[in-house]
C-alpha cells in the first residue's frame, strides 16, 4: 500500500475509534442529568444513587474520548495537508467556535458538577450537568457542520489564485440542509447508545442482587428508564434517518445508488434486504427484495425515480472530467466501493432497528415489578450496547465511503487531499503507533468501567450546601 491507502486506513481507524466514545458521552450526559433532575424533584435516594453511579462511568468515558479526539488534529496536519489547506478557511470558524465555546462550556461546568456537590444547591448543581449536556450538543453541532460541508459545500467561493475554498456565508455552513438532517440523526443515535449502555449495566446489577433489595429496585429503575430512552431514541433515529436519506438522494445521488448497487435508473426502485454477488457489485442476485422501497426512502414516493450508477458516472465524467485522480474504485470513476456501501447501509439500519426491538422486549419482561432471573438475560444485556455502537460505526463508514472518490464532494478528490511529501513509511509508523496507543487506552477504559460497575451503587447521604461559613474548606470531590 502507498501513502494514500495508509492515510485512508489511519483516518478510518482513528475516527471510528474516537466515535466509539462520543455517542456514549452525549447519551450518558443526558441520562445522568435526567436522573439528577428526578432526584431534585422527588428526593428519592434511588435516583441520586443512579446519578452518582452512572455519573462516574460518564466521567471515565468522557476522559478517554477527549484523549482519542486529540489525535485527529495530528493526522490532519501530517497526512492530509493539501485537504487541510483547501478547507482551512471554511473549517476554521465552526471548529474554533466548537473549541472556544462548546468544549470550554463542557469542561467548566463539568468541573463545577464534580466538585460542587456540597457547595451548590441541588437545583444549581443539577443545572451544571444539563449545561454540560448542552455543551456536548453544541460541540457535535459545530463538528457536524464541518462534515456536512464536505458532503454538500455551501456558503463559499473558490479562490483560483490561492487554490482554496474561502468562506463568505458562515450561517449557510451552519444551516446547511445536510447539517439540519445529520445533526438530529446523530444525536438520536447517541441517545440510543447511551440508553443501551444504561440498560446493559443496570440489567447486570439487577440480576446480581437476586434478593430484591434496595440495589435491585434501584437498578430496575435504571433498566426501565434506560429502555425507555432506547425505544424513544430508536424511533427518533428511524424518523431522522428517513429525512437524511431523502436529502442524501438530492445532494449525493451516487451514494443512494451505491447503497442498493442500483446500476440503472429506475422508478419504483426495490430495496434488497439480502443479496449475493461478486466483489465489485456489478452482478448480484437478490434473495429478499422489497418492491419500490428504495424509491420511497430516496424520494418519499413509491414510484419515485432513483438514478443509477451508470447514468451518474457518465454525468460526472462529463461534468468533472474522465479521471478524478486515482481510479482505484471498481467498476469505474466516481463510483464508491459497492459492497462496502451496500452492506454498511443495511447493517446500520438493521442494528438500529434491532436495538429498538430489544428495548420493547426489555420493557415487556420487566413490567409490573417483574425481573427475569436467568443469567442468559445478563449475558444478552451486556452485549446490547454493541448493537448501537456498531450501527454508529457502520453509519459513518457508509457516509464517508459512499462519498468517494471525493473528500469534498464535487471540489476535491481524496487522492488530491493527501499530503504530497509524506511517504508511506512515515504514515505506516504513525498508523502502528496510534493503533497500539488506542489498544492501551481500550484496556484502560474497559478496566476502569468493569471496576466501577463491580463496585456497585454508592451509598449516598444527601447533603445541603454549606452556608459559606467555612469558605476555606477544600471543595469535596463527588466520588
Amino acid at each position: 500500500m502507498d501513502a494514500l491507502d495508509l492515510a485512508r486506513w489511519q483516518f478510518g481507524i482513528v475516527t471510528v475509534y474516537h466515535f466509539l466514545f462520543v455517542p456514549i458521552t452525549i447519551g450518558l450526559s443526558a441520562i445522568v442529568a435526567g436522573y439528577e433532575t428526578a432526584w431534585v424533584r422527588s428526593k428519592n435516594p434511588q435516583w441520586l444513587r443512579l446519578t452518582k453511579f452512572f455519573g462516574k462511568l460518564f466521567l471515565i468515558n468522557f476522559a478517554i474520548g477527549v484523549v482519542t479526539g486529540i489525535v485527529q488534529e495530528f493526522q490532519f496536519g501530517m497526512n492530509w495537508s493539501s485537504y487541510s489547506r483547501f478547507v482551512g478557511d471554511i473549517f476554521g470558524a465552526p471548529l474554533a467556535v466548537e473549541g472556544l465555546l462548546a468544549f470550554f462550556l463542557e469542561s467548566t461546568f463539568l468541573g463545577l458538577w464534580i466538585f460542587g456537590w456540597e457547595r451548590l444547591s441541588p437545583v444549581l448543581h443539577n443545572a451544571c450537568i444539563w449545561i454540560v449536556h448542552i455543551g456536548t450538543l453544541l460541540s457535535a453541532y459545530f463538528i457536524l457542520a464541518a462534515n456536512s460541508w464536505m458532503q454538500h459545500p455551501v456558503g463559499y467561493s473558490y479562490n483560483q489564485a490561492t487554490g482554496r475554498a474561502e468562506l463568505h456565508d458562515f450561517f449557510a455552513v451552519l444551516f446547511n440542509k445536510v447539517q439540519l438532517a445529520t445533526f438530529p440523526h446523530v444525536i438520536m443515535a447517541a441517545y440510543l447508545t447511551g440508553g443501551a449502555f444504561v440498560v446493559s449495566v443496570a440489567f447486570w446489577g439487577m440480576l446480581r442482587d437476586r434478593e430484591r433489595g434496595d440495589d435491585h429496585q434501584t437498578f430496575r429503575h435504571g433498566v426501565r428508564s434506560g429502555a425507555g430512552v432506547l425505544l424513544i431514541a430508536g424511533l427518533g433515529v428511524a424518523f431522522t434517518g428517513d429525512i437524511s436519506g431523502k436529502i442524501m438522494t438530492d445532494v449525493q445521488p451516487m451514494k443512494m445508488a451505491a447503497a442498493e448497487a442500483l446500476y440503472d435508473t429506475k422508478s419504483c426502485a426495490p430495496f434488497s434486504v439480502l443479496t449475493v454477488g461478486n466483489l465489485n457489485g456489478s452482478k448480484h442476485t437478490d434473495i429478499i427484495q422489497i418492491p419500490c422501497l428504495l424509491s420511497f426512502l430516496g424520494t418519499g414516493h413509491f414510484h419515485g425515480t432513483i438514478q443509477g450508477i451508470n447514468q451518474l458516472r457518465a454525468e460526472y465524467q462529463a461534468k468533472y472530467g474522465q479521471d478524478p485522480g486515482r481510479p482505484y474504485y471498481s467498476p469505474g470513476d466516481y463510483t464508491p466501493i459497492i459492497p462496502v456501501t451496500y452492506w454498511t447501509f443495511r447493517l446500520m439500519i438493521g442494528l438500529g432497528l434491532l436495538s429498538a426491538a430489544a428495548a420493547i422486549l426489555i420493557l415487556y419482561v420487566t413490567r409490573r415489578g417483574r425481573a427475569p432471573t436467568n443469567r442468559w438475560w445478563a449475558r444478552l444485556a451486556i452485549l446490547l450496547p454493541l448493537l448501537p455502537v456498531a450501527a454508529n460505526s457502520f453509519g459513518w463508514v457508509f457516509t464517508e465511503m459512499g462519498r468517494q472518490p471525493w473528500v469534498v464532494f464535487g471540489l476535491m478528490t481524496t487522492a488530491n487531499g493527501v499530503s504530497p511529501t509524506v511517504g508511506a513509511g512515515l504514515v505506516a509508523t504513525s498508523l502502528i503507533t496510534y493503533t497500539l496507543v488506542y489498544a492501551v487506552l481500550a484496556v484502560i477504559e474497559v478496566g476502569l468501567m468493569i471496576k466501577t460497575i463491580r463496585q456497585g451503587l454508592p451509598d449516598v447521604t444527601p447533603t445541603e450546601p454549606s452556608d459559606g461559613g467555612d469558605a476555606d474548606r477544600p471543595m469535596a470531590f463527588a466520588y
